[in-house]
């Protein structure tokens, strides 16, 4: 079969990426949304350029997939684009450096892992940064070492988008200055490099700005969130951490890629190899360090993988491990085959948060009544509501959670009379609020293997 692929590697490339985006989209269809996504989704309702937990990129994508469909499978379409996009250019950055054979592997490689197939399912703002992280690091390349001023204007426009998608994004920037500090100092003489400079800093000066209006309050909800307020060290955490990379990335591929990193000192030698390197180097020792202190999620090291899976298919074809390479890649794509029917059809159990949502806001709309205000008790059961209520209407959290951006618009006199969805019983809390609460309603529905949760619906009236 691959050598059979490989006898047309564009056209191959090209098919896979359209069978995969073809795939997901059907696929996507069939999945309730995650809260985060909903809460994505209610941003894009209401476009600025910053919001309190992420910069916004994320809602100007679902934005402009509105336009297409606003339905679950029409919002994941940022995921399918992003994603595509990020294939076809992982092709063709490592055609450009080791040819066509090992561009077809990465492709193979990257399309094959459960880490992408995640992101082609779920609407956050990764989608965004993998996009841009692999079209700033094609550019980036292009500029360093062909030197066009096409190249680096680009390359400054494509970081300047990065910038816009996700905050972590910062590290590709240190990376690059790595790499021109101990390789191409020459490049700080370039005035092309300043150019870009300007350009990345135009872009992304709006959210800037709104981060300035707004006292730095995502810059410091990030660091505080990714961050530990005490020098505690967690070893268990860190081994959570790395062991998950096995996973995500699959077993053989992340062993090959991890080994060869360690034990190959030519990857200092060698320009390019030790660029691609340096950009899979600098975000997994980033996180590694983090997760001594805190809980750090998979998906934060994802952008490592896109030169990953460039760096582990030329690994393959250098030391020709045909056979290791078979079995890697039967291991991922069987992962993958898992983790895409658990979610189909065993969200309970896979992911328990999305399940039974859509059902709850659909059942406390058959008590709503006209002129109701809908509330939750956490931002992502208030984007629900917002999401799968008929009317969309605007929605709000009513009770004491985690700060977010329902905080920031919200109006001193919020409260009205109306429905509230809580994930528990909250009569003490509410009656805080009103002077009258009744529990009209309750769903209960599968969680894991063999629990159960319970939505609580009320009817509020009288604010005091």
């Amino acid at each position: 079969m691959l050598n059979t692929l490989y006898k047309t590697p564009q056209n191959s490339a090209y098919l896979l990426i359209l069978f995969i985006a073809i795939l997901s989209t059907l696929y996507n269809a069939y999945l309730p949304l995650h809260g985060d996504e909903a809460y994505y989704w209610m941003w894009s309702r209401h476009l600025q350029s910053g919001y309190y937990d992420h910069p916004p990129m994320i809602a100007y994508f679902i934005f402009l997939t509105n336009f297409i469909s606003e339905s679950e499978w029409g919002i994941r379409l940022v995921n399918v684009f992003s994603m595509s996009i990020s294939a076809l250019y992982i092709f063709k950055l490592s055609h450009e450096m080791f040819g066509e054979k090992v561009a077809l592997n990465a492709l193979i490689i990257f399309s094959s892992v459960i880490l992408v197939h995640a992101g082609y399912i779920l609407t956050t703002p990764d989608s965004p940064l993998i996009l841009f992280w692999t079209l700033s690091l094609y550019y980036a390349y292009r500029a360093i070492f062909y030197g066009a001023t096409k190249d680096y204007l680009l390359t400054g426009v494509m970081l300047g988008l990065m910038m816009l998608s996700k905050y972590s994004a910062i590290l590709f920037v240190f990376m690059l200055l790595i790499f021109i500090v101990l390789k191409r100092r020459d490049i700080f003489l370039n005035r092309n490099f300043y150019f870009a400079v300007l350009v990345a800093s135009i872009v992304v000066s709006p959210m800037l700005w709104w981060n300035y209006q707004n006292e730095w309050i995502s810059f410091a909800f990030q660091l505080e969130h990714g961050s530990s307020k005490t020098f505690e060290l967690y070893p268990n955490l860190f081994l959570e951490f790395f062991a998950g990379q096995f996973g995500i990335f699959s077993p053989v591929f992340t062993a090959i890629l991890f080994y060869f990193l360690v034990k190959e000192r030519l990857y200092f030698k060698e320009e390019k190899l030790f660029f691609l390197s340096l950009s899979i180097i600098t975000i997994l020792l980033f996180f590694f360090y983090k997760s001594f202190f805190t809980r750090m999620e998979l998906n934060y090291a994802a952008p490592a993988y896109i030169g990953g899976a460039i760096l582990t298919a030329y690994i393959f074809e250098r030391y020709k491990l045909v056979r290791t390479f078979k079995v890697g890649l039967i291991i991922a794509i069987t992962f993958t085959i898992i983790g895409r029917l658990g979610f189909l059809f065993y969200l309970e159990i896979v992911q328990d948060r999305m399940y039974g949502n859509r059902e709850a806001v659909q059942l406390l709309q058959t008590h709503s009544q006209k002129g109701d205000s809908f509330y939750g008790d956490h931002l992502t059961i208030a984007a629900y509501l917002n999401y799968y209520l008929k009317e969309r209407p605007e929605t709000d959290v009513i009770l004491e959670s985690s700060f977010s951006q329902y905080d920031m618009w919200r109006e001193d006199d919020f409260l009205k009379d109306g429905l509230v969805l809580t994930r528990d019983p909250e009569e003490v809390r509410l009656s805080a609020l009103y002077n009258d609460i009744k529990l009209i309603d309750s769903i209960t529905v599968k969680k894991g293997i063999k629990g159960e949760k319970t939505l609580y619906i009320y009817r509020v009236t009288n604010v005091k």
